[in-house]
């Protein structure tokens, strides 16, 4: 895929697979739109995109702001006219000890930006790649929405129901020119991992990950989980009675 002039929106772009992506989209030669909160980290990503070779513009928004966020979308499509890929990345883990207490305040904070953020998101931009009959949305979900985990049930809740939600937004929008990308991965180095005591299965490198990544927006897969040894153990334990799945799953320690 030739990404050069492609107009790219994605949320998240701070750090982790949101820098990794917007990183390896720019030395193609894409157009970037950069939301996320952190301001100097979004400006300093933007001169390393521009660097690489890309264009790009950064947007201190909240994705939890549905005003905001569209602003920050509208802003983009007036520089760059349109939005060809609109990639929602922005998450949390909720791996503290309020959330796995399931305080309400907590869980729900999980809940706003991995499923809401990704649902504002889709607001934003759908519309107008409705109206221009072309588009791509992606939404980076995880290995992780396939079944419940111990000490992770508000992001397996949030992950679970962003599949699910692009799922459903790809039946809507099939026959209107708007393709729909699924992508699980299991664990990568990044912010989001870091400090764990535990050894996580099948860890990839980041540099590893990004391009299968891209290699699933290019190709428009529908879905695509990695590595594939984990992707392969989480599908046969969809399959698993709810009985030997607790034997299974109980004693899995990757989030602590």
């Amino acid at each position: 895929m030739n990404w050069k002039g492609k107009t790219v929106f994605l949320t998240g772009a701070s750090s982790g697979i949101g820098e990794g992506l917007a990183l390896a989209l720019a030395r193609r030669g894409a157009s970037l739109g950069l939301a996320a909160r952190r301001r100097e980290m979004l400006d300093d990503l933007k001169q390393r995109c521009e660097e690489a070779g890309g264009e790009a513009m950064a947007f201190s928004c909240d994705v939890t702001d549905p005003d905001a966020l569209e602003k920050a979308a509208r802003d983009f499509r007036d520089e760059f006219g349109h939005i060809d890929v609109a990639i929602a990345n922005a998450g949390i883990g909720g791996n503290n000890e309020e959330t796995r207490s399931f305080d309400p305040v907590a869980v729900k904070k999980v809940i706003d930006i991995n499923l809401l953020g990704a649902v504002n998101m889709v607001h934003a931009v759908l519309p107008s790649m409705k109206e221009r009959k072309s588009g791509h949305l992606v939404a980076i979900s995880s290995l992780a929405g396939f079944r419940g985990l111990p000490k992770s049930a508000a992001y397996c809740a949030s992950k679970a129901g962003m599949t699910a939600f692009f799922e459903s937004v790809r039946l809507d929008v099939m026959h209107d020119g708007i393709d729909v990308t699924i992508i699980q991965p299991g664990f990568i180095k990044t912010p989001l991992t870091s400090g764990r005591k535990h050894k996580m299965p099948y860890l990839m490198e980041l540099d590893d990950a990004i391009p299968l990544f891209i290699q699933a927006i290019e190709k428009k897969k529908r879905f695509s989980a990695f590595p594939w040894q984990l992707a392969t153990i989480v599908r046969a334990a969809r399959c698993m009675p709810g009985w030997m799945y607790d034997r299974f799953a109980g004693k899995r320690r990757y989030r602590e």
